[in-house]
């Protein structure tokens, strides 16, 4: 597994180890040294010791569930794997929120296919979210391909089912594919950490771009402008390299089921 990264632009005030929350009595993410969890980590004052559960949001609370209002929270974040710029999109063939089955090879001959790993609830992609919606609106017109996909355990973490994944298009107006990766296979496939974990493809499906939307962050005070994405996708466009360098993205880890975590 990649390593936690504390990311000081993100979320202020942070370090390895350990945690402890602000008086407010709302932690905005508490970062392992390691990657080996689940681990204890401390809690704001008068919180005590709480109990993280496998990726680093606290057992049994409602963000765990991925339920709205969960008040005080801990979570883990994880930085993109980059994979190999060149390497060709993995197939894929998986149900929309309409159940309608949407697959990679669906999207040949468009001029690049956009492949976004996404969820409902975590903080990082609801900071973008609206500017994701932007991008659909932009690009697709433009003959880009787009998906969104979960790959979140929809069992233990209700808040990504495939219900809420409907409501989610409808609130934040979508306008790509929404798609659910049960078996998390196909996230496998493309080396997918976090949420948001974006990969461009050109024509060719080959990849050439994959990182951050841009360097907003949630409570940077930014709002999301998707700066990186969209010179990347120009460039595809234009037929011109896609810009350097390349970010990471950084966001909540993907929520694996018991016994299928990653071995990268």
């Amino acid at each position: 597994m990649g390593g936690l990264t504390a990311n000081a632009d993100a979320t202020g005030d942070v370090g390895g180890g350990e945690a402890t929350g602000k008086e407010s009595g709302r932690l905005e993410a508490a970062f392992l040294e390691s990657a080996v969890v689940p681990a204890w980590v401390h809690g704001a004052e008068g919180m005590g010791t709480r109990r993280v559960c496998q990726w680093g949001i606290v057992a049994g609370s409602a963000l765990d569930k991925g339920i709205e209002g969960s008040g005080d929270w801990v979570m883990a974040l994880i930085n993109s794997t980059m994979l190999p710029l060149g390497t060709v999109a993995p197939d894929f063939r998986l149900p929309d929120t309409e159940g309608r089955l949407v697959g990679r090879d669906d999207f040949r001959g468009r001029q690049a296919l956009l492949v976004m790993f996404i969820c409902n609830h975590c903080p990082y992609v609801k900071h973008v979210r609206t500017e994701l919606s932007a991008i659909g609106r932009d690009y697709l017109p433009q003959g880009v391909g787009i998906v969104g996909i979960n790959a979140n355990d929809a069992v233990a973490y209700p808040g990504d089912n495939p219900g809420k994944m409907r409501e989610e298009v409808r609130d934040a107006g979508y306008t790509f594919p929404y798609l659910h990766d049960e078996s998390q296979e196909v996230a496998k496939a493309y080396r997918a950490a976090c949420t948001p974990d974006i990969y461009l493809f050109d024509a060719d499906f080959k990849l050439v771009y994959r990182g951050q939307m841009d360097a907003t962050r949630p409570n940077s005070g930014l709002t999301a402008n998707g700066k990186d994405l969209r010179a990347a996708l120009d460039a595809v466009l234009a037929g011109r390299p896609v810009p350097e360098p390349q970010v990471p993205s950084i966001g909540c880890n993907i929520k694996w089921k018991v016994g299928n975590e990653p071995a990268y």
